[in-house]
């Protein structure tokens, strides 16, 4: 029965091993920006990330604690040179770490990556029309989305066959909008002077004001 026992132990130490390895691959911080609604948006760089629309990496940072991983989706399109996401204070943890970013003026906290993982947004490019419905800070990887769409218009890319999206998003308050506004309101304008203005509809709900 041990031989039960010690296939399971060798793949998690395995698995274990491998995490390190990838999270001790340097990651450079190259902007950070303070959005209303505590929203901290990091961009990052590391050397052969590869990433599709929808997945989410895990983040660690040694100055807050050694072992404590956090996943978070990532908010880049495919096409840029850097990956980024959002993290909204809602714990501990993210408060901490958003306090320790806005505290280093000169130097950037060290940040560890492990990932991506997991993908279930790319298949939206095979439809003609998407809706896509989010709430709060769930609406991160709807920005992946929105954004790679962009770039293969752009590109004039064959294999996007989306010829209209409906965008919905739901928040409690309204400082939790200005983050995406700038998103929304730069596709809108490049859209409209190509000529697409009709591509994408969306509409913002507030459910709460404070």
């Amino acid at each position: 029965s041990w031989k039960w026992v010690l296939a399971p132990i060798i793949l998690y130490v395995f698995e274990r091993i491998l995490r390190v390895w990838r999270a001790r691959q340097k990651v450079v911080v190259t902007k950070v920006v303070m959005h209303p609604a505590r929203v901290l948006e990091l961009q990052m760089q590391k050397k052969g990330f590869r990433m599709e629309v929808g997945q989410y990496i895990f983040i660690n940072c040694p100055a807050i604690s050694l072992l404590e991983w956090h996943p978070f989706t990532l908010t880049s399109a495919p096409e840029e040179d850097f990956f980024s996401i959002h993290i909204r204070a809602a714990g501990d943890w993210t408060e901490r770490l958003i306090d320790t970013f806005q505290q280093q003026k000169l130097e950037m906290p060290r940040i560890e990556v492990d990932g991506p993982f997991g993908t279930a947004s790319e298949d939206v490019f095979q439809y003609e029309v998407a809706m896509l419905v989010g709430a709060g800070i769930g609406v991160t990887p709807f920005a992946s989305i929105l954004k790679s769409i962009w770039y293969k218009f752009q590109q004039s890319d064959q294999t996007l066959k989306t010829k209209k999206i409906y965008f919905y998003w739901l928040c409690r308050d309204t400082g939790a909008f200005a983050w995406f506004n700038d998103l929304l309101a730069s596709l809108e304008q490049k859209m409209a002077e190509s000529g697409k203005a009709d591509f994408l509809t969306y509409r913002l709900f507030l459910t709460g004001w404070d």
